[in-house]
């Protein structure tokens, strides 16, 4: 199963690249919403949620009988009342004790119903909380790789609507034993009561599944467009919200509601159309009702008068007749959502099949915080693509306490060395050395203790400036979070913020700018007071003020640290010990910013071109530049 997820689209590009991710709603992904009827391996997987609620299980299914029970038997006992009660020559106590059992059944049914309810839901409740945390759970595991080429509105879908698909299955599934045995125990009972009018109640059927085998298809497809289309809107609709800047920065807005209404409205024909269909079933179901019902009052009726029939008979069967096609009409409507649940089943189990490629060793060493903090890269070759490595035999040392920056152009392996020092992959070749050890034999926890990482685009949660600071290390104090503000110069914007430290912070930090955003990243990575520091420098303009803030951060979050800088500011580099430069995955030049301007190769060209980030250069001089070192 996780390899179907993992084939669906491929790692890498032909020329070894990470893909671009599918943005949502700008292509239809066609996901297949009914299954088989009935998977066993799909059952047998979910039956491991709820297996630990077994007991409540059985609680409902004894609930559910009960009911059922009470259903069957009100009638009998109505049947009672009348033919022995009420009839000439009845006794009033056949009709207390009637009246006396009929108020019995009916509070044994009021408490069964409530029981199953109660029991049904609160199962399935729990069951979706348990399958949603183990996916949760997974997918704060699963390897990088994976993450690169998934779309997390697709994870979303099966963390929200196949959860959701499971639990109606869920519902309904232990519910629909009810209905089965209901069906059965009224077709037993009314051959019992009288073998004719049963045999005559039961003639309408055939009429029931002839429609029901033209009905089904259609209506299965009918389904499956309504689906398909309400993934199409939703995903225009995320998109258009999500680029809503972009949007209005190229006044799209008219171009794009245009589009999305042509989505929208096929998405109300095909519900509409899926609707006609569901409801089909409803009306016909009530008129083979009214006609079972006709044709019992008929033949009943005039067997009553020969005195071939008890009235209370013929009351009876009436009761039953009304509750006959409702357990039909659940169980035809099960089966779609049976169907539906195969569907989810699948794409929920394959989530939490995908492997896990970057775990702990048998016997991984814990890294101790007495390490020397040294990084080293030997002989590495690496690439997202095994065919098509980035990184080609990369070696090099960044000795306790060193920064080195590396700098190069895009798409010369920058990027990756950070990833394979945290270990987000593994290489192909050669070896990653962190204090000494191959991060292959260190547990993940211990290794991730020891490095703290500030990423180019600083990730903030939803939650207060305080609790942001300290994600790294939970443990932290407020007088530890407020000593690394102040250090390195967040502490006088936190408290100009409406409530200080306490502030809460908007999806992804929205409410700051990228530069102060920037300095909490910094803040967070001093209080994780971590041996190694991994920095992918932002790219983006930012005010002088705000730049010379960071540059004084960083100087101070590099202090009595080993750093390895991915390096995009002339200012950074500059202070750095040492300058690696890559190009192609390959490394071209070692040595500090005053050596490599001596040798005057292509570290010397692209900072003679005078611009304040090699990120700024454009890329047809960058290209031009390359060039030209390669030549020579």
């Amino acid at each position: 199963m996780a390899e179907e997820l993992e084939t669906e689209r491929p790692d890498v590009r032909e020329d070894g690249r990470r893909p671009p991710r599918a943005v949502v709603g700008s292509h239809r992904i066609e996901e297949e919403m009914f299954g088989k009827a009935f998977d066993g391996n799909i059952v047998k997987r979910i039956w491991a949620f709820v297996h630990p609620y077994r007991t409540q299980v059985l609680w409902a299914v004894v609930a559910i009988l009960t009911f059922t029970t009470m259903q069957l038997l009100i009638p009998l006992i109505i049947r009672y009342a009348i033919d022995h009660g009420m009839s000439p020559g009845g006794s009033p106590s056949a009709l207390i004790s009637a009246i006396a059992a009929f108020a019995i059944a009916i509070l044994i049914n009021y408490a069964a119903s409530y029981a199953q309810e109660t029991l049904v839901g609160n199962v399935a409740e729990e069951v979706l909380f348990d399958i949603r945390k183990a996916m949760f759970s997974h997918l704060q595991r699963v390897s990088l790789s994976f993450m690169d080429k998934t779309e997390v509105g697709r994870l979303m879908s099966r963390l929200q609507g196949d959860v959701n698909s499971m639990q109606e299955f869920l519902e309904t599934s232990v519910l629909s034993v009810g209905d089965i045995v209901l069906l059965f125990g009224i077709v037993f009972v009314m051959l019992y009561l009288d073998f004719k009018l049963g045999l005559l109640t039961l003639s309408v059927l055939p009429v029931l599944f002839i429609v029901r085998l033209f009905w089904l298809p259609l209506a299965r497809k009918s389904f499956m467009a309504a689906h398909e289309t309400n993934s199409v809107a939703n995903g225009a609709l995320a998109e258009a919200i999500h680029g809503v800047r972009a949007v209005q920065s190229m006044d799209r807005q008219g171009v794009n509601f245009t589009l999305y209404d042509d989505k929208a409205h096929a998405n109300l024909r095909t519900h509409l159309t899926a609707a006609r269909y569901a409801q089909v079933m409803v009306p016909i179901v009530d008129s083979l009702t009214g006609v079972a019902m006709a044709l019992v009052i008929v033949v009943g009726g005039a067997r009553v008068l020969n005195q071939a029939l008890d009235v209370g008979v013929l009351v009876a069967f009436l009761f039953y007749i009304q509750r006959f096609f409702d357990p039909i009409r659940s169980l035809t409507l099960q089966y779609s959502v049976m169907q539906r649940a195969m569907a989810s089943g699948q794409r929920l189990t394959e989530v939490l099949d995908v492997p896990v490629d970057i775990k702990d060793a048998p016997n991984a060493k814990t890294l101790s915080r007495d390490m020397d903090g040294s990084v080293e890269f030997k002989d590495v070759v690496f690439g997202y693509n095994p065919k098509h490595p980035v990184l080609k035999h990369v070696s090099f040392k960044v000795n306790p306490g060193e920064t080195v920056a590396l700098v190069g152009p895009t798409g010369s392996g920058k990027s990756s060395c950070m990833s394979l020092i945290h270990r987000f992959y593994d290489v192909q070749q050669g070896q990653v050395l962190v204090g000494g050890h191959d991060v292959r034999e260190l547990t993940q926890d211990s290794l991730g203790a020891q490095i703290a990482m500030v990423l180019q685009e600083p990730f903030l949660f939803t939650g207060t400036v305080f609790e942001n600071i300290r994600y790294h290390k939970l443990e932290a104090t407020r007088e530890q979070v407020i000593e690394a503000a102040k250090a390195v110069g967040a502490h006088d914007f936190i408290m100009r913020l409406p409530d200080g430290y306490d502030s809460i912070l908007g999806e992804r930090g929205g409410n700051l700018s990228l530069g102060q955003r920037q300095l909490l990243s910094f803040a967070r990575a001093l209080v994780a007071d971590a041996k190694i520091l991994v920095l992918d420098e932002a790219t983006a303009n930012i005010d002088s003020y705000t730049e010379m803030l960071i540059q004084k951060a960083l100087v101070k979050l590099l202090e009595n640290r080993t750093g390895l800088v991915i390096a995009h500011r002339l200012a950074t580099i500059r202070e750095a010990d040492r300058i690696i430069v890559l190009q192609n995955g390959e490394i071209i030049e070692s040595g500090d910013h005053r050596q490599l301007m001596k040798n005057g190769k292509l570290y010397s060209r692209l900072y003679n071109l005078n611009y304040a980030s090699f990120d700024d250069i454009p890329e047809d001089v960058l290209e031009e530049t390359t060039a030209g070192e390669s030549a020579t």
